[in-house]
């Protein structure tokens, strides 16, 4: 068991570490701007360029269909190019509109067909409930009781530091979030 002093000691240990973590975090993070700033204009452009020569490309092939019968695409340095069957959309203006033609026009058992209904229970009204009604509903409320708290009170670069010290234990996903 530590005494309070212990814990003071290793809270300070934490607070410095999170210091260094959250400075490290800073300067990467200006360092990324930096760059940005300094390879932006470059990028635009040639994103500018490249969108500009594929609409030049797709009006080319388009008056050209004749050759791409077969085979109907070819690869040209490393880019394949020719035609290809459209996969089409479902476009209407009124939602509610087309569930009631549906439901106009076809059987009720064929409803579900064409239509999604989505049925969830919804969670924070379900903790306001007695523990009676959520024990014959077959719910429990987990972690309601008293649980170890250790957080920081600074500020949305601590998002980021949070989501590293996940990443050291274990959590991959946080980090590329919370960037």
């Amino acid at each position: 068991m530590a005494t309070l002093r212990e814990i003071e000691d290793t809270t300070r240990l934490l607070a410095d570490n999170r210091e260094l973590l959250k400075l490290r975090v800073e300067n990467l993070h200006t360092a990324i701007e930096e760059l940005k700033r300094e390879h932006m204009k470059g990028i635009k452009e040639a994103a500018a360029d490249t969108a500009n020569t594929k609409t030049v490309l797709e009006g080319m092939i388009n008056d050209s269909r004749h050759l791409f019968q077969k085979p109907k695409s070819i690869i040209i340095s490393g880019i394949r190019v020719g035609l290809k069957k459209g996969a089409g959309a479902v476009i209407f203006d009124d939602e509610d509109l087309v569930i009631a033609r549906i439901k106009k026009i076809f059987n009720p058992e064929d409803h579900d067909t064409y239509i999604k209904i989505t049925e969830k229970v919804r969670k924070k009204a379900l903790e306001e409930l007695d523990t009676k009604i959520l024990k014959r509903l077959g719910v429990t409320i987990e972690g309601n009781g008293e649980v170890v708290l250790i957080k920081a009170v600074d500020s949305d670069v601590d998002k980021i530091v949070n989501a590293m010290l996940k990443e050291a234990s274990g959590g991959q996903d946080e980090m590329e979030e919370a960037a």
